[in-house]
C-alpha cells in the first residue's frame, strides 16, 4: 500500500500541479487581457501591445517629415529673394524713369567729393526745375559749366551778378573745396535744377545696376527665382500633415 502511495504521489501533484496551470485563463476581448484569481503570472510572459492606427501612421512618415522644415525654408528664401529682386527693379525702374516724367524731378549722381561731408561720391542728388529769379545765395544747384568739357555741376551758389543783356550769372563753390570754381556761369533758360533732396550710396547701386549682366540678371534672373520658389512651395508640402488626416480619418472609421 506505501508502494502504490510511493507511485501515486509525485502523479497526483503533476495532475494538481496541471490543474493549477490550466487555472490560467486568457481571455482576448477588444484588446484587452483578464486573468483569474488563482493566475500566477511568470516574468516570462511577455504583454501584447495595441497599436492604434495614428501611431503606426506617425512612425510611417517620421523620416520624410524631417526633410520637411528644411524644403520649406529653401521654398522660403527662393520666394523672399525673387520677390525682394522683382521689388528692388521695380523700384529703381520707377524712380529713373516714371518719377521725372511724371513729378519732374532730375537725378544725378555725385562723381567727387567736392561737396562733403554732405554731398558725398556715390550720392545721389535729387533736383527739381527752380525759376531763376527765386534762387538765392547758399542754394545747391546742378548746372553745365561754361568751360571746359562743359560738364554738369552741382555746387553751391556763393555770388548772384546780373549781366548787361539782364540775364542771372552766379558764382560757385564746393563746400570741400578750399577756393571758388574759376569761372562765372550764365543762366540759361527760365528754370536752373535746384537741389532738393541727398540720398546717399544709392549712385553707386545705380551705376552697379546698370551694367548690362546686372541688368540682365534683374530682368530674367527675378522671374526665374520666383518661378523656383513657387514650385519648391509646390514640392515641399508635407506628407505628415496628409498622412496624419488619414490615419484620423482611419482612426475615427474604425471607432464607428
Amino acid at each position: 500500500m506505501s508502494a502504490i502511495e510511493t507511485l501515486n504521489g509525485p502523479a497526483l501533484h503533476g495532475r494538481r500541479s496541471a490543474a493549477k496551470a490550466s487555472a490560467f485563463k486568457v481571455t482576448a476581448r477588444k484588446g484587452s487581457t483578464t486573468m483569474s484569481d488563482t493566475a500566477v503570472v511568470s516574468p516570462a510572459v511577455v504583454s501584447t501591445a495595441v497599436v492604434s492606427p495614428a501611431e503606426t501612421a506617425t512612425k510611417a512618415v517620421v523620416a520624410p517629415a524631417a526633410k520637411g522644415p528644411l524644403r520649406r525654408v529653401a521654398g522660403a528664401v527662393a520666394r523672399v529673394i525673387g520677390v525682394g529682386l522683382l521689388v528692388l527693379g521695380a523700384l529703381v525702374f520707377l524712380f529713373l524713369a516714371i518719377g521725372p516724367r511724371v513729378l519732374g524731378y532730375q537725378t544725378s549722381t555725385m562723381l567727387t567729393g567736392s561737396m562733403s561731408p554732405l554731398i558725398n561720391p556715390g550720392d545721389v542728388v535729387v533736383t527739381v526745375p527752380t525759376p531763376i529769379q527765386d534762387i538765392k545765395v547758399g542754394d545747391i544747384i546742378t548746372y553745365h559749366i561754361p568751360v571746359e568739357d562743359q560738364r554738369v555741376e552741382t555746387h553751391r551758389i556763393v555770388e548772384i551778378t546780373t549781366t548787361a543783356d539782364g540775364g542771372v550769372a552766379v558764382q560757385t563753390k564746393g563746400d570741400a573745396n578750399n577756393g571758388i570754381d574759376p569761372w562765372i556761369a550764365t543762366l540759361q533758360g527760365k528754370t536752373v535744377d535746384k537741389q532738393v533732396a541727398t540720398i546717399p550710396y544709392v549712385g553707386n547701386a545705380i551705376r552697379v545696376l546698370r551694367e548690362p549682366m546686372v541688368l540682365n540678371t534683374l530682368m530674367y534672373g527675378a522671374p526665374a527665382i520666383l518661378v523656383i520658389g513657387m514650385l519648391a512651395s509646390i514640392w515641399t508640402k508635407d506628407p505628415s500633415k496628409t498622412a496624419s488626416e488619414g490615419a484620423a480619418q482611419a482612426q475615427a472609421a474604425s471607432g464607428e
